[in-house]
């Protein structure tokens, strides 16, 4: 088992993702995945290379998403990502995994708190009970890697609920914003 293909185990273990579908092909292996939270369908792409991951990777994912009417894409390489890479990703819906997103379950270290992505009633909820709008919540980046592992995306709200010794569990929130 490649590096990449634990990082795509962890990633669909914490994301809650349902495989359907695995496939080796020669460069790279492919899982097709439901995604619970969405209702819908995703390809992702484990790329064992370590070289650069450029337009081409993501041309040819964008295809395969095509061919298998999917929504959602995902390339996990261990390879950094090309500039041209990254904005094709972005136009074909494609999310690109960086080379530093971790191979365990980071929410299992005592020091990182449950993190969870608000639904939009929930979001409207805590809203209206404070009567605030989204950015005047404290942020956290899309980048974060307790926000990367659970599929947390900008505009969205994120959960963390922490332990504390005075307080028993201690609720806090955070807008998701760009990198």
């Amino acid at each position: 088992m490649t590096l990449e293909e634990k990082k795509a185990q962890v990633l669909m273990k914490l994301r809650q993702y349902k495989l359907l579908k695995r496939e080796e092909k020669k460069d790279s292996i492919d899982f097709i995945v439901r995604m619970p939270a969405k209702k819908q369908k995703a390809l992702l792409r484990c790329i064992p290379t370590a070289g650069t991951v450029g337009v081409a990777y993501t041309n040819q994912l964008g295809k395969a998403m095509k061919e298998a009417e999917i929504e959602n894409g995902i390339i996990i390489a261990s390879g950094r990502y090309t500039q041209a890479a990254k904005k094709k990703a972005e136009t074909l819906g494609i999310e690109l995994i960086p080379r530093i997103f971790q191979a365990f379950n980071i929410f299992k270290h005592k020091l990182v708190p449950i993190h969870e992505i608000l639904t939009p009633e929930e979001k409207e909820q805590l809203l209206a009970e404070y009567r605030i709008q989204p950015y005047q919540l404290p942020r956290i980046r899309a980048s974060d890697p307790a926000a990367k592992a659970i599929g947390a995306s900008p505009g969205e709200i994120v959960r963390i609920i922490r332990e504390s010794p005075t307080a028993g569990k201690y609720t806090g929130y955070r807008y998701v914003v760009e990198d």
